[in-house]
């Protein structure tokens, strides 16, 4: 098993005739993922490489394919609408890549969804990657950016904001023959669509994922709204590590989101709620995936 997506999962590329969309579409195609749609409206009828359809909206591509999921690649300006647009299609999971979305769009975004059965990753986030068997565990499925040749199958559920230290963490395990069940880039936008709560309860339930790596980094208190809640529920080893220990209050590092203001959201303070949590934490990230594995 895995969260969210598997290898039976039919995804569809909003914004698959872009240079962005279609890299990754392609990438996404050679991992094993079932690309089954495009979406660009007014391209509706093509064919992507000759071989997926697009469409000129989603609830068109959806009908027609099947897809429950989608990517999006979607220009900044339009991805808040192309993230309801997949919503009203009633898919299970919109991924959104797209960095720089005003936050403006996003609170609308977030209003919308309250209630709605889609559930949305980022926006600003690598993605989320189920690996698959065999030679590079191709045949899983990979919705985003992340590079899947570091990924295994395995056992190891991932939750990060941040992208690259979701890399090396996955690419730590792997290197130690370890695989991973699902790893999930949620983003460090300051509105964002799933929590590390949310994710951390998924993988909390998922009976093949025997531990969990969260990565965060400073600003706000999802981290320890997490930990919290580990610390009631959890059954299950969870290493940590939250990044951004050494910046300045006031100033953001990276992510929209990583900023220190009003002497909250600072990483020792996240820091002090994992291990209440009697959650281990890596001191840098070079050991995050030894700390983890150290409790195993």
């Amino acid at each position: 098993m895995a969260i969210l997506i598997d290898k039976d999962t039919k995804v569809l590329v909003q914004g698959i005739t872009g240079s962005f969309g279609a890299r990754h579409a392609r990438l996404s195609l050679e991992y094993g993922t079932q690309v089954v749609a495009g979406v660009t409206p007014g391209k509706g009828g093509q064919l992507f490489d000759g071989r997926v359809p697009i469409f000129d909206t989603v609830a068109e591509a959806a009908r027609a394919t099947g897809a429950t999921a989608s990517a999006v690649f979607v220009p900044p300006a339009f991805a808040a609408d192309a993230i309801l647009e997949a919503a009203d299609a009633g898919l299970a999971l919109a991924v959104c890549i797209t960095e720089g979305i005003p936050v403006s769009d996003m609170l609308k975004v977030k209003s919308a969804l309250q209630g709605c059965p889609t559930r949305l990753i980022g926006p600003n986030c690598p993605g989320v990657v189920t690996p698959g068997e065999g030679a590079e565990s191709r045949g899983g499925c990979r919705i985003g950016i992340a590079p899947g040749y570091i990924h295994r199958r395995g056992d190891i559920g991932v939750v990060s904001r941040s992208g690259t230290l979701t890399y090396e963490a996955v690419w730590q395990l792997t290197r130690r023959g370890v695989g991973q069940s699902t790893c999930v880039g949620i983003g460090g936008d300051p509105v964002s669509g799933s929590s590390h709560l949310e994710i951390v309860r998924l993988f909390n339930d998922d009976p093949a994922t025997k531990g969990i790596i969260l990565i965060g980094e400073i600003g706000g208190a999802a981290e320890e709204e997490a930990a919290d809640w580990l610390r009631q529920y959890g059954r299950k080893p969870v290493a940590a590590f939250v990044a951004g220990a050494t910046a300045p209050p006031g100033r953001r590092m990276g992510h929209a989101g990583a900023i220190v203001s009003g002497g909250k959201g600072t990483a020792a303070a996240k820091n002090a709620a994992f291990r209440a949590a009697g959650i281990a934490v890596a001191e840098t990230p070079a050991v995050i995936a030894e700390t983890l594995l150290r409790l195993l």
